[in-house]
């Protein structure tokens, strides 16, 4: 069984990936991690997840949970997830990164700290999010640069980064072929949990390729399929994808 550790345990994703945890015979939920001031520091973690005592705390303190950790999973802002991924490193714990809005240099600390430790980083842990990032760039290939493309991506009201990260993957994945980064239009309304539509217009007919989240559940139980492909890997920076084509995901 894989010892589990959730960063951001309390918010929106970190209490769906936990919930999703607490029923799957492959994880154990060994702790749970949110900010110093946040009401569920000192709880068991089953009571702040709203179904009874699991005999595991939620902490500020990562230090306090890296006995009982295999995989930690960050769902939370740049700062807190370049804290604990410096504790992991030392400690070689991997971890799934879903993190978005890192700087460029925060980025490249995760990559540093994959040659000590195996790192599934992706904006999107979705499947058909990650299909969609090769689908685009084999299209992008295809069509010769007559075809002009834009991205358009939307999210809940509350997301704090614009354009996602999602979004951005996507525009990487067509430039490889273009040299040119797509322009990317964002918007933010009500509880959209994520769109993204990469559209391809040439003269006389276009190609729209959409991937639309439904329910954070397909972030969440692709996280939990990224924590399993991580426990015990070896060192590395790892993709969703990489976690496709092995088999993992999509059961």
């Amino acid at each position: 069984m894989i010892k589990l550790v959730i960063s951001g345990i309390a918010g929106r994703m970190g209490t769906l990936i936990g919930l999703l945890a607490s029923s799957d015979r492959r994880f154990e939920l060994s702790g749970g991690l949110e900010s110093p001031k946040n009401s569920a520091v000192g709880k068991d973690i089953g009571v702040v997840l709203g179904f009874g005592e699991a005999g595991a705390k939620v902490e500020a303190d990562f230090s306090k949970l890296i006995e009982t950790c295999d995989v930690l999973i960050e769902f939370t802002a740049p700062e807190p997830t370049i804290a604990h991924l410096k504790e992991a490193s030392n400690k070689k714990i991997g971890m799934v990164i879903g993190t978005t809005g890192l700087s460029p240099q925060q980025v490249e600390k995760i990559k540093e700290s994959s040659g000590k430790i195996p790192i599934v980083f992706s904006p999107n842990m979705s499947v058909g999010a990650n299909l969609l990032f090769k689908i685009a760039e084999d299209i992008s290939m295809a069509l010769d640069k007559s075809y002009e493309v834009e991205i358009v991506e939307a999210h809940h009201s509350g997301k704090k980064d614009a354009p996602s990260g999602t979004a951005k993957r996507l525009g990487d994945a067509v430039s490889k072929s273009r040299g040119k980064f797509p322009v990317i239009h964002s918007i933010r309304l009500g509880d959209i949990a994520g769109d993204h539509t990469v559209i391809f217009a040439g003269k006389g007919e276009r190609i729209e390729l959409t991937h639309r989240a439904h329910s954070r559940d397909a972030f969440a139980k692709g996280a939990l399929d990224a924590a399993e492909f991580v426990a015990g890997r070896k060192p590395g920076l790892y993709t969703m994808q990489d976690v496709i084509r092995l088999g993992k995901a999509g059961k």
